[in-house]
């Protein structure tokens, strides 16, 4: 996965100037858009786009400095007018094109970057993989912010706001596997953006032929692969440093890609406060 993340990386560095067809690239590599997307962010800690967006000013502001028309630096670099070209320049440099021509700065520049492996091995990770048939989310979803570290306000107030025992007649539906009450996080921005919005739903799996109640909301999943991740420790910080580990250790590691649709969260054991948690994370996958 390093190696065609850096071929990625490098055909970002050859299509600065036009739009790089990640697609087709990914084909190529033989992975998919999905999987090369979300493994950068996770990596990197930065969407793609972002990324993108910052070696298109860093390499532009050389022009700029040099004085270069900035319609045509603008041109070269895919924006449509000088105007929409200084919006962007600002928002990574800081200051305004004709601002840094005049006083030669202040820029921010983001190097070309270039992804190593570093093997430790010494943390072992409790996972298995598991095929399900076709099964159904249901319970009650919300759009909320994706955010990467630490507790989801956003979250905390959809969940808060359902009733004592409505916690209660999800678990007694659930009836297949992942088992208990869950955290389903569906429609992910592909490149994992902090801030994007997903659909996140609070409640419990149903076999395919069980009827879902009208007043719950439904996602259904297809029959696939699936690799669980088990943790136990302070929450939400080990089930964060899963998601993190899952790109930096297991997928390097093991010929499985992720494939979309939703990822899992089952509370298996949590203390009273939520302070620690056992979970498991369920992460659709396919062979790569």
């Amino acid at each position: 996965m390093i190696a065609e993340l850096n071929r990625l990386i490098e055909g970002v560095e050859a299509h600065l100037s036009d739009d790089l067809d990640v697609a087709a690239l990914a084909r190529t590599l033989g992975t998919t858009e999905y999987h090369l997307r979300r493994m950068f962010s996770s990596l990197t800690g930065m969407p793609l786009s972002e990324y993108v967006r910052r070696r298109r000013m860093t390499v532009a502001a050389a022009d700029v400095v040099a004085g270069a028309s900035l319609l045509d630096v603008a041109v070269r670099f895919g924006y449509g007018s000088a105007e929409a070209f200084g919006r962007a320049f600002r928002a990574v440099h800081g200051a305004a094109p004709a601002d840094v021509r005049r006083d030669g700065g202040p820029l921010r520049s983001q190097p070309q970057l270039r992804l190593r492996l570093t093997v430790e091995g010494n943390t072992s990770m409790d996972t298995r993989i598991t095929d399900r048939p076709v099964f159904r989310l249901v319970g009650h979803a919300a759009r909320v912010p994706l955010v990467h570290r630490g507790r989801n306000p956003s979250i905390e107030a959809h969940v808060a706001s359902l009733p004592a025992d409505e916690h209660t007649r999800l678990k007694a539906l659930g009836d297949t596997e992942p088992a208990g009450l869950l955290q389903v996080s569906a429609d992910v921005d592909p490149d994992y953006t902090e801030g994007s919005e997903l659909t996140y739903l609070h409640g419990v799996a149903l076999d395919a032929a069980t009827a879902a109640p009208a007043d719950l909301d439904v996602i259904e999943v297809p029959a696939g692969t699936w690799v669980v991740f088990r943790t136990s420790g302070s929450y939400p910080a080990a089930l964060q440093d899963a998601y993190a580990a899952s790109a930096s250790e297991w997928f390097p590691s093991n010929p499985w890609r992720l494939r979309p649709g939703p990822s899992i969260v089952a509370v298996l054991d949590r203390a009273e406060d939520f302070s620690t948690a056992t979970t498991e994370l369920w992460m659709p996958i396919e062979r790569a």
